[in-house]
């Protein structure tokens, strides 16, 4: 036999040679069927619902819950031997205790209120030895009392036959499933199954997931027999597994399925394989992956009675070889496709068949592949699932995302791949006993207390969420998952934000007053006549003389915005710390700015101080804002700004986003302080004259409860959102104290920790000065996160994550939740009702390269409308909206405007956010247009504004081509004057 290790050569070879005769099926198209499909559209939500009659299931396996493992007359099966060798001390001998808890196995269906339940047969248990001579009537009266019940509450029984429990006694005297005289026996076995229990099952499961009977069990020795470095013997198990499961089922098709009316086939498991790289033998080796796992059987099933062509070519010294007479018995032997997809799966144990690819556990595209390959067959998900840690209790809120995941991949399956999907499976119904994993996980969506006599049962949060998805038949469609139509009003504050401006302090070279003179006759150069001097074309230089602001305000207003929002560097503006010694060369740049962009009829939003890792605070500001001298420094800088700037200012933001973890409780004291005193002093001594606005803008991420049903999980969001954001805004917007839950909580852990948590406090005279400096209340949202309980953050005990249903960035992996959004503007709103709100900063990252930024345009739609939910639905006082952020130079991956080689591109987000904005929002085309007289037009009044409206190539050529005739023209006058 080959060395498997070694494949990957030889099958790359071969597949990029013959691979047209390789596939039994369109397979291969998969992988680039999905590269095709609109992004992010297609990995949105799906709010719709299943086909009716579909098959809710959820499911066990006899020897991980049944224990009593030697009562009643039960034989040992591999797995209780299997258990005790070798340094193996866990045991599966109680399990969950089913077989002695039928009534509350029976009552945990029911609260589910699943149609099926998938359960096995435990073959040695109704034959001890394995053999029809060694009938145990109490064990096969068992299964008939489980059956039963389950037709008393409307459940149907999805029955498996073998699900990897052998009788001890056929390992022992026949060496197991090496041995083809199992065929018989399982033939044998199966028969008495179909003509006991058949009047009342309709599905059965012949075998569950040979593939890790067949190499786990026989090959890697990982699981029960526990044989291993037999390199043939795998092959030849999976041989017998074949034709033992072809054998039950001519044995159900000849003699009961008339009678019976039930279909038969063989629970196959695979995970999706991903490519390595973009390139035709990548996915070829994914297809070999996928067929060496699942192809395995399914091609001998669904195809033609054979291996698949990829393990032919590379084992056809070491395959088994089907006869004629035995390919046609195996062949057609699946009434359904059964499939498993969980942790206990194919290539997790041995890489070796991933051939360099990937391994992830896309569920929707194996779906696809498995109705493209194998000429689309009904398939019915008879094990889905993944696992929290045995520490885990009842909440179990990383289950239920994995579960929704799955359950949605199924879904799409079904509404945009038009695959036929009858049903599906939770695994499992109970916590258990996992295999090789032992108790080290859980599966359940009951709780089962292993330090209780009786096993006692307890319904997770996972069994609430699936019983609301089965009730539901899906996830079906509600108003507030809609688009709302509507428009903002006429005054909104349309903008887009920067995190800073381009500086470029030098004037424009044609400033130049030399006079010069065309070299005609000699190498056509342009000679400077010495001692000549122009005229001076302006007595004084003009903000217009800036190229660099000519063209970011021209940006800007081909945006058709009505404000920009960007900060200012303190450390640049006051290097030393002290506003005597400000750096006026750069105020007087900040003054041409903003007073152009007045005069493009834009609106300047400006921070003072935008609080990020590398902080402009300057240097020389000792201990920076834990230092309460900082405070004085800041407010003389904010002085110096509203003088510079104040004339065309009308909205200022004091410090952004600074309630940010790495800024400690000092520190964010001393910054409220600031924002408060830098409040104050342009209350009393600009706004008479500026009127203007002024207030802080804070980090607002939402704080998603992972378990919204349950109150024990919205705690954490609710204690998430206090100190990240009731931290700065209670103080502010409400009492001028710190949020109570926040002194609550520090007290419980500063009784808990070695560390103590200190939040200051305010004096009486500090509460009166922070308390009510606002005029609007500011925030930057970008995402949302899922929150539980949990260590990941020490001082909250809370851990964030990602539902794995939403959609992700490429780029950073932030997570696309538009609604994030609607519900964070509602917390504002419901805190501190009526305020002015403001979104300052709102955007995704996105490969620079990419101009057609799709996710962007998604993001930016939905967000917006979520936004206009607030607005319309929730009674939101929302004034402003800003997209974040104007171009990728100053914010790399976030910008609106792309730039290849000097040229100034515009994204497709661009032009999307443009039509936003013309048309107010997402007008009802049914109602009346909105008439907003004074809204931007074309028109603006900034020098160069309509030559810099054109593409920058052509503005440039257009500027060269006015200096060079100004220059002709003086150098004519001047020769003509002094001959």
């Amino acid at each position: 036999m080959k060395n498997i290790a070694a494949l990957l050569v030889g099958l790359l070879i071969f597949c990029g040679i013959t691979w047209t005769s390789a596939s039994a099926g369109d397979g291969l198209r998969t992988w680039e069927r999905f590269k095709r499909l609109s992004s992010p559209g297609d990995e949105a939500f799906l709010y719709d619902t299943f086909p009716e009659n579909f098959m809710w299931s959820v499911g066990t396996a006899a020897y991980q819950v049944e224990g009593a493992h030697d009562k009643d007359g039960k034989g040992l099966s591999i797995w209780d031997t299997f258990n005790r060798g070798g340094t193996r001390i866990v045991k599966g001998d109680v399990g969950s205790d089913s077989y002695h808890n039928i009534p509350a196995d029976i009552r945990a269906l029911e609260l589910l209120g699943v149609s099926h339940y998938r359960f096995s047969l435990s073959w040695s248990r109704i034959f001890p030895n394995g053999s029809l001579s060694s009938y145990n009537e109490k064990g096969a009266n068992y299964y008939k009392k489980l059956i039963n019940s389950l037709k008393e509450i409307k459940v149907e029984p999805v029955v498996t036959i073998y699900h990897w429990d052998l009788p001890e006694n056929l390992q022992a005297v026949f060496g197991g499933w090496g041995n083809p005289m199992l065929v018989d026996l399982f033939k044998e076995y199966a028969g008495f199954c179909f003509k006991t229990y058949g009047d009342d099952v309709k599905y059965w499961i012949t075998i569950d997931n040979p593939f890790v009977v067949a190499w786990h069990g026989y090959g890697t020795g990982k699981a029960a027999p526990g044989i291993k470095n037999d390199l043939d013997l795998p092959y030849t198990v999976g041989h017998n597994l074949l034709k033992a499961h072809a054998a039950a089922w001519h044995t159900y098709d000849k003699h009961y399925r008339a009678k019976q009316g039930g279909k038969v086939s063989m629970a196959l498991a695979s995970h999706w394989v991903k490519p390595s790289r973009n390139r035709p033998e990548s996915r070829w080796a994914c297809q070999c992956s996928l067929e060496f796992v699942l192809g395995w059987f399914a091609h001998p099933l669904f195809v033609d009675g054979d291996y698949p062509p990829c393990m032919r070519q590379e084992l056809s010294d070491d395959l088994p070889v089907f006869t004629a007479a035995e390919r046609q018995h195996i062949r057609g032997t699946a009434d359904f496709f059964a499939l498993s997809h969980g942790p206990s799966l194919s290539f997790q144990l041995n890489a070796s068949f991933l051939f360099g690819q990937q391994e992830v556990l896309d569920l929707r595209m194996l779906l696809y592949w498995i109705h493209s390959q194998y000429s689309r067959p009904p398939i019915f998900v008879v094990e889905s699932g993944w696992f929290v840690q045995t520490t885990t209790k009842t909440k179990d809120a990383m289950y239920i995302t994995y579960l929704k995941r799955f359950i949605m991949d199924t879904l799409k399956s079904i509404k945009y791949d038009n695959v036929t999907v009858i049903g599906y499976t939770a695994w499992s119904l109970l916590d258990g006993f996992e295999w090789y994993r032992e108790y080290a996980i859980r599966r359940g969506l009951y709780y089962v207390d292993f330090n209780t006599p009786n096993l006692r049962r307890e319904p997770k949060t996972s069994a609430t969420f699936y019983g609301k998805v089965i009730e539901k038949n899906g996830f079906p469609l509600l108003p507030e998952h809609q688009p709302v139509q509507g428009v903002f009003p006429c005054n909104f504050a349309w903008g887009v934000a920067a995190n800073q401006v381009e500086i470029d302090t030098t004037p424009t070279q044609f400033a130049d007053p030399g006079v010069y003179m065309w070299n005609s006759s000699g190498n056509g150069e342009l000679l400077r006549l010495e001692g000549v001097m122009a005229p001076p074309l302006r007595p004084v230089r003009h903000c217009v003389d800036y190229a660099s602001i000519r063209q970011q305000v021209a940006d800007v207003r081909r945006l058709r915005v009505s404000h920009f929002h960007f900060s200012l560097n303190w450390s640049s503006i006051t290097p030393t710390g002290r506003a005597s010694e400000a750096n006026t060369t750069l105020l007087a740049y900040y003054h041409c700015f903003v007073s152009e962009l007045s005069r493009a009829n834009v609106t300047p939003v400006v921070t003072l101080c935008h609080h990020t890792e590398r902080s402009s605070i300057p240097p020389q500001l000792e201990g920076g804002w834990e230092s309460k001298d900082t405070v004085q420094a800041f407010a003389e800088y904010a002085r110096l700004c509203y003088h510079w700037l104040g004339e065309h200012v009308k909205m200022w933001i004091t410090v952004s986003e600074a309630n940010v973890d790495s800024l400690g409780f000092t520190a964010g004291h001393h910054v409220l302080l600031a924002h408060a005193t830098a409040w104050r002093l342009y209350d009393r001594e600009f706004r008479p004259r500026h009127g203007g606005r002024v207030s802080l803008a804070l980090y607002m991420d939402w704080m998603e409860p992972a378990v919204s049903f349950s109150r024990q999980d919205v705690e954490p969001a609710e204690r998430v959102l206090a100190f990240k954001v009731g931290w700065f805004a209670e103080p502010v917007f409400g009492r001028g104290e710190y949020p109570p839950l926040m002194r609550r909580w520090l007290q419980h852990r500063n009784s808990m920790d070695l560390i103590s948590y200190q939040l200051p406090v305010f004096t009486e005279e500090e509460r009166r000065l922070v308390r009510g400096t606002y005029d609007f209340f500011a925030l930057t949202h970008y995402t949302t996160w899922m929150v539980m309980d949990g260590t990941s953050h020490k001082m909250l005990e809370v851990q964030l994550s990602n539902d794995a249903t939403w959609v992700k960035a490429r780029l950073d992996g932030a997570s696309v939740v538009p609604f994030g959004l609607r519900k964070a503007l509602g917390w504002v709103h419901t805190h501190y009702r009526d305020v002015p709100v403001y979104i300052m900063a709102n955007g995704v990252k996105e490969e620079p390269a990419h101009f057609k930024d799709s996710l962007r345009v998604y993001y930016l739609y939905n967000y917006i409308n979520e936004a206009l939910k607030a607005y319309i639905l929730d009674g939101v006082n929302l004034q402003g909206y800003f997209a974040y952020a104007l171009n990728d130079r100053l914010d790399p991956g976030f910008g609106m405007y792309g730039h290849v080689q000097g040229e100034v591109i515009e994204k497709a987000s661009l032009g999307n956010y443009r039509h936003i904005i013309a048309h107010h929002g997402f007008p009802d085309p049914d109602a009346p247009l909105q008439q907003c007289p004074g809204h931007p037009d074309d028109t603006c009044h900034f020098h160069g504004c309509q030559l810099l409206a054109k593409r920058s190539v052509v503005g440039f050529l257009s500027l060269v081509g006015s200096a060079l005739v100004l220059t002709m023209g003086l150098t004519l006058y001047y020769a003509t004057r002094r001959h």
